[in-house]
């Protein structure tokens, strides 16, 4: 199937690992030309030099809970690209920590990387994508926002404000031809969890993450990979969904308890 994405000029945050790395190799695949960032512009490149090679890609360090760097990173790819088609608000990462043991400080960066984070690229970028005839908003979210957890309780509250943020952008940008959708993420095998498999102690990360999966109830019995996210989010960006906007797709190995 045509996804209509060849030419299509997207912007990807958090881009040189995992999701971000995934979605964007699967874009460059169905012909998109690129903007990625990552707080390490060297890291980034080296993760996806082969990309450049068969697609044009606008590189930047970027911290997303930046205004200002946010808005030098959009224009740079609006000026490398011609404009935009499409973002993927993908930076993020999880605060394993109960209540008791969060400072107030950390609760107040979760909050900060969750709704600034996405909130300042989606503004920045709100212009270009009104004039394109497919503008797309994909925001990487997780079940999380819809079932909290005690060894994730900051992580969760911040996450259910961004989805129902995610919600009101929809409604508010649908004047402008502007989608925003949300994908709703599961236990995801990224580099988050690889390190906390070091740290464990365990030599087969199979049989750990498939304990892990069972303890959290997960239909399938193991995690997900990034590109099984990538798919998701790729046919979110494209035109032949243009009557989907406002909506959270689960993709979490039928984790969710919620109805």
């Amino acid at each position: 199937m045509d996804l209509q994405l060849t030419g299509r000029r997207i912007l990807i945050t958090g881009a040189s690992s995992g999701i971000g790395l995934a979605t964007a190799r699967l874009l460059a695949e169905e012909g998109a030309t690129l903007a990625l960032c990552a707080r390490d512009e060297s890291r980034l490149r080296c993760a996806t030099a082969d990309l450049a090679a068969t697609t044009d890609v606008v590189y930047a360090s970027c911290d997303v809970t930046d205004r200002s760097s946010v808005d030098a990173f959009v224009d740079a790819a609006v000026q490398g690209l011609g404009g935009l088609d499409g973002v993927v608000c993908n930076a993020g990462r999880s605060l394993m920590r109960t209540l008791d043991e969060t400072t107030d400080d950390e609760i107040r960066d979760e909050f900060d990387l969750k709704i600034f984070g996405v909130l300042n690229v989606i503004r920045a970028a709100r212009p270009a994508l009104a004039k394109s005839d497919a503008g797309a908003v994909v925001v990487v979210n997780a079940i999380l926002s819809r079932q909290p957890e005690l060894r994730l309780a900051v992580t969760a509250a911040a996450r259910a404000g961004l989805l129902n943020l995610s919600r009101s952008l929809a409604g508010e940008y649908a004047a402008d031809g502007i989608r925003v959708n949300s994908v709703l993420l599961g236990l995801i095998d990224t580099g988050q969890w690889q390190r906390r498999f070091t740290e464990s102690g365990s030599d087969d990360f199979a049989a750990w993450s498939a304990e892990i999966a069972h303890d959290r109830g997960i239909a399938l019995g193991r995690f997900g990979t990034a590109d099984e996210l990538a798919f998701p989010v790729t046919t979110l960006l494209s035109p032949r969904n243009s009557y989907m906007t406002g909506a959270a797709l689960d993709v979490g190995g039928g984790v969710h308890r919620y109805v």
